[in-house]
């Protein structure tokens, strides 16, 4: 698990666990601010004797031991230690934009062969343009890939974009291990972190949200909010950092 190792190894400063909240989406950690991660499905949870160990409370912990978490085989353990990550981490706002990454790939992706490990909100349109659209999931819906299609797919593909539930689920690099080296590889969704430590493996754009509203956010989270909802509360907002602008300038 090299990522998260180099995930971790970049976080510059630890910090007590304010609150945690666990909801039926999404979990939050507060520490330095609040991160957010996927609450995976229930069915994605190992129920392991790891995971039925009696912890105490993660208030009691600092944030940092609880991140170490993101390496357990359960799914909903890991999930809280990303959020305990992505409380941690410092976000560079000068590298940042305030943009969707689906929306760089609108133009760049025409007549491109695209793959989506995880299934997203609002592909439609990228679909439309694309050469070949492959939407590949470990739980397919109709149209949808099996996750082993990555082994066909992803060394087709131009444009590659990852759910960053990957990391949860201890996929990514596996994922990355298929993609053909000039393809573009975006990191998507809300459980991203915005951290360098990334671009070091492949990944050439990061695109995630942070939390501008905390005490919205943890309510809507206890009463079992998307995040869609989430968005249209106001108190979370779309980041996207990207590694080498000049490549996705001349990306067309």
């Amino acid at each position: 698990m090299k990522i998260i190792d180099d995930i971790l190894n970049s976080l510059k400063s630890n910090s007590d666990v304010e609150e945690v909240m666990r909801g039926l989406h999404w979990t939050a950690v507060v520490s330095r601010q609040c991160g957010l991660a996927s609450a995976m499905p229930q069915e994605a949870c190992t129920h392991t004797e790891e995971a039925s160990e009696a912890d105490g409370s993660f208030t009691d912990m600092t944030a940092f031991e609880l991140a170490q978490y993101i390496y357990s085989s359960d799914a909903s353990k890991a999930s809280l230690g990303l959020a305990a990550v992505n409380s941690l981490i410092e976000l560079n706002t000068e590298k940042c934009s305030d943009i969707n990454g689906i929306d760089l790939f609108y133009e760049r992706g025409r007549d491109k062969n695209i793959s989506v490990i995880g299934h997203f909100p609002y592909l439609d349109k990228l679909a439309s343009v694309a050469k070949n659209f492959w939407i590949i999931e470990k739980h397919p819906l109709p149209g949808d890939f099996p996750e082993d299609s990555i082994r066909e797919f992803l060394p087709q593909s131009d444009i590659v974009i990852i759910s960053s539930t990957t990391l949860i689920n201890h996929t990514i690099e596996s994922i990355l291990s298929f993609c053909k080296g000039n393809s573009l590889k975006m990191l998507l969704g809300p459980s991203t972190p915005m951290s360098d430590a990334l671009f070091d493996h492949g990944i050439d754009i990061l695109s995630g949200s942070i939390v501008i509203d905390k005490c919205t956010v943890l309510k809507y989270i206890s009463e079992g909010a998307n995040f869609i909802r989430l968005k249209k509360t106001g108190s979370v907002r779309f980041v996207t950092m990207i590694k080498d602008r000049k490549k996705l300038k001349n990306y067309s």
